[in-house]
């Protein structure tokens, strides 16, 4: 028996499926690439009637679907999502990311842009009561009372039968909320109510402190990555222990050109992408010895073998970059965590205790934190406080500073 066959006209992505009493059903279907790169739009039963699964196709899922693959610029408004609702705030929020503003004077980074993705995606998917995502509600049907009710739901996720708190990544979801209200609502003041209720929600942010790496750490996970062939994240962990990068800069944003040029054969210019902002740093004291030999001869070895383009970008053995397209190293999380586990250091270790170990090296050397930001290029002591990590060396030096200087008296 011939299988049946529907002539009418679907739109992308949309599927007929023969129903067994007679006629047909129909569905959105999104594209494998796209949930594996993290699409927020979900597949979605249209049901029987084609107009309306072709209207709702056409005007809302294909606007939404578009939107996320371009990042705002293909969607439009009053097709794809109702003005006054969620979904249209956080869509107008999107055409901001990659302008310039008063507080911002370049273009979100593709991680930006993920950390507000995720937000997105975990405030306007939120199943209501009645069934509906509230990215539909209107804004001006959201008060405090809901927000804070919205974030008491969030906070929990149920893995396994256990409920697992997941604070960090709610307080960066409630932070877009407010950030895109704020923003939206000053070009559409009529829109909008005068109080934003995801202000002042008084966020606590997690106690669980980075874990830092010692320098003994360090030592051993060079020695292990090099035994296992990969030299340049071994050059890596150095590069972050003494320069304070982090670990983007060092593989998306390291360039030949920053490590003693021509018309700066004596410096290395530390790249900080975050801030827009770099520094030549020198490689020599005032006598001409190299202040990071061991440092200095794995790089002079690494552009040997890369004259141009990225110093740290390439993978050891295939010559793939290590970030793929925008700029995620889940690749080289996966190889740090190996290497970690093969060299018998603690598992809670990662990439990021490096840079934290170098910082909390350099505090309890006795640099001030006029030097420490410099050495960072933290932009104040607030900021700085997270990476400087309180050990037992530091009880010790400041006690014996106390004890010597009460000795003089």
């Amino acid at each position: 028996m011939k299988s049946r066959r529907s002539a009418l006209p679907l739109p992308r992505y949309t599927l007929p499926k023969p129903l067994k009493g007679g006629g047909w059903g129909y569905y959105f279907n999104v594209p494998m690439w796209a949930r594996r790169k993290g699409c927020t739009i979900t597949n979605e039963p249209l049901g029987t009637d084609y107009d309306t699964a072709v209207q709702r196709v056409e005007r809302v899922l294909l606007p939404a679907f578009d939107s996320w693959r371009t990042g705002g610029e293909d969607a439009s408004p009053a097709l794809g999502v109702v003005v006054g609702t969620l979904d249209w705030m956080f869509h107008e929020y999107r055409q901001t990311w990659q302008k310039p503003t008063a507080k911002r004077r370049k273009p979100l980074s593709p991680g930006q842009c993920r950390v507000h993705e995720t937000g997105i995606k975990m405030i306007c998917e939120y199943r209501l009561q009645d069934g509906n995502r509230l990215g539909g509600r209107l804004v001006k049907q959201l008060d405090t009372a809901a927000v804070d009710a919205l974030f008491e739901k969030l906070l929990f996720k149920d893995v396994n039968g256990e409920k697992v708190e997941r604070r960090t990544t709610v307080n960066h979801a409630m932070k877009t909320a407010r950030s895109a209200w704020n923003t939206v609502a000053r070009a559409n003041p009529g829109v909008f109510p005068a109080k934003n209720p995801f202000e002042r929600m008084g966020l606590q942010s997690t106690s669980r402190e980075t874990p830092f790496a010692t320098f003994a750490e360090l030592q051993a996970f060079r020695s292990k990555a090099v035994e296992m062939g990969y030299q340049s994240i071994a050059t890596g962990a150095l590069i972050a222990w003494e320069f304070l990068q982090r670990e983007h800069h060092i593989y998306t944003a390291f360039m030949v050109e920053h490590y003693r040029p021509n018309n700066h054969q004596g410096h290395v210019h530390v790249v900080n992408p975050k801030t827009n902002e770099g520094d030549w740093t020198p490689l020599f004291n005032k006598t001409g010895e190299p202040l990071y030999p061991q440092l200095m001869a794995e790089l002079d070895a690494m552009k040997g073998l890369r004259p141009t383009g990225g110093l740290m970008l390439r993978r050891d053995s295939s010559g793939l970059p290590w970030a793929t397209k925008g700029e995620m190293l889940t690749h080289f999380a996966r190889v740090v965590k190996t290497i970690i586990r093969a060299a018998g250091l603690r598992d809670e270790l990662t990439f990021t205790s490096f840079r934290h170990g170098g910082a909390t090296e350099a505090a309890t050397s006795g640099l001030s934190d006029s030097e420490m930001r410099v050495k960072g290029q933290w932009t104040s002591n607030k900021v700085l406080k997270n990476y400087v990590h309180k050990n037992d060396e530091m009880h010790i030096n400041a006690h014996e500073k106390r004890r010597s200087k009460r000795a003089k008296k």
